[in-house]
């Protein structure tokens, strides 16, 4: 039986979905008349869940956006995205051999994301990675990222509240929810951090996920 329990976020951590994401999204914006944008502009976005995406997007395109007028842009936003949800995702190289690793040696995994729920389950079965997790928050959750009651809520779901737990992510957002849920964090190097990675804070940092056994080794005492 093992000891510790694994918490990852999403987006820039385990799929890189900036693609799918950033195509329902210039549907939208060319829906109101907005300049479509770059995907290195939509990583820069990305993190804070559906209704900051639309917010960010509003502003570097033009006016900022009616508060009255968000619910129903990200409606229409989610719309687009669940029409393709993972037509151009991609999972990040050993991803899948070490959430299958993982799985097998019987580490409890959960997935902790500012991601829309209903938008979060249907990527990970579309990349049919849903198998592994033993729980998945999203970001209808009250209290998302960076507070860390979002992760302590996943680590309840997951039905492991007082094991060792460890977090995974690519963030300032991540690496401040960790902190604020008091466990130690390691952050990927290819992710879509808005600051440069050495500067987020986390314990470890890895540039490839095959890096992350050794390193949760060292991280566990």
């Amino acid at each position: 039986m093992t000891s510790f329990a694994l918490v990852f976020d999403l987006d820039g951590t385990l799929i890189d979905s900036a693609p799918d994401v950033r195509a329902a999204l210039n549907l939208l914006l060319a829906e109101e008349g907005r300049p479509r944008l770059s995907l290195a502009q939509v990583q820069d976005l990305v993190g804070e869940g559906a209704r900051a995406l639309i917010e960010r997007a509003w502003t570097v395109t033009g006016d900022s956006a009616d508060p009255g007028a968000v619910a129903e842009l990200v409606g229409r936003y989610l719309a687009h995205y669940r029409a393709h949800p993972a037509d151009h995702t991609h999972v990040y190289d050993g991803v899948r051999e070490e959430l299958a690793r993982l799985t097998a040696a019987g580490v409890p995994l959960g997935i902790c994301t500012n991601k829309p729920d209903a938008m979060t389950k249907i990527v990970l079965d579309a990349l049919d990675l849903s198998r592994h997790f033993r729980a998945m928050v999203g970001g209808d959750f009250a209290r998302r990222k960076p507070d860390g009651e979002h992760i302590r809520e996943t680590l309840r779901r997951m039905g492991v509240e007082g094991m060792a737990a460890l977090y995974v992510g690519d963030s300032a957002t991540d690496v401040g929810a960790a902190r604020d849920a008091g466990l130690p964090v390691i952050a990927v190097t290819y992710g879509y951090a808005r600051m440069p990675v050495e500067r987020l804070g986390a314990d470890r940092l890895i540039g490839h996920f095959a890096e992350l056994g050794p390193t949760i080794a060292g991280l566990l005492p």
